[in-house]
């Protein structure tokens, strides 16, 4: 099996399912909607899933670890447009794509760290990082954003077939 070509046709399959739930996202929506007091807000979540599929991406890819100091203020890219979202969702696209393809033989096997404040959170192998935070992550949050779209009495997009909404 070559384990490349595998997984760039999954990260291509995937993506084309997240820009479809993007996209179903209605124009007009609120975008500080939340279906809980601890869920992220419908543009922090969004935002978020775009994050994944470009520069987390990008990120697990072309650097060896990610480090920030424990003082380091995260500002999550919230969204409050959805023509804004999906430009940044196509604009890293490319870019994540290339990376991708670069990415060969032994470089997958070698450890990628995240650490915050010195301390370690993630160490595995690059393929594991790229298949479980990335694709999975991305899988896991474009679950959640059709919970949102659901409640928002939008309709939902099918991922692996139909949804209720297009049968």
């Amino acid at each position: 099996m070559d384990y490349q070509k595998e997984i760039i046709s999954e990260y291509d399959r995937e993506i084309e399912r997240t820009r479809k739930m993007l996209e179903a996202i209605p124009a007009d929506v609120d975008w500080n909607f939340k279906p809980h007091q601890k869920s992220m807000s419908l543009g922090r979540l969004a935002g978020h899933l775009v994050d994944f599929t470009g520069d987390w991406a990008i990120h697990s890819l072309n650097l060896d670890k990610l480090e920030f100091p424990a003082d380091h203020k995260w500002d999550p890219y919230v969204t409050a447009d959805k023509e804004a979202l999906l430009k940044k969702f196509e604009e890293k696209l490319p870019e994540a794509k290339a990376v991708l393809a670069a990415t060969t033989g032994d470089r997958w096997d070698q450890h990628w760290q995240f650490i915050f404040g010195g301390q370690v959170w993630i160490d595995q192998p690059r393929h594991q990082v790229f298949r479980e935070l990335v694709i999975s992550h991305m899988i896991h949050h474009r679950a959640q954003l059709g919970l949102y779209l659901r409640i928002l009495g939008a309709k939902v997009p099918g991922m692996y077939g139909p949804s209720a909404d297009e049968l």
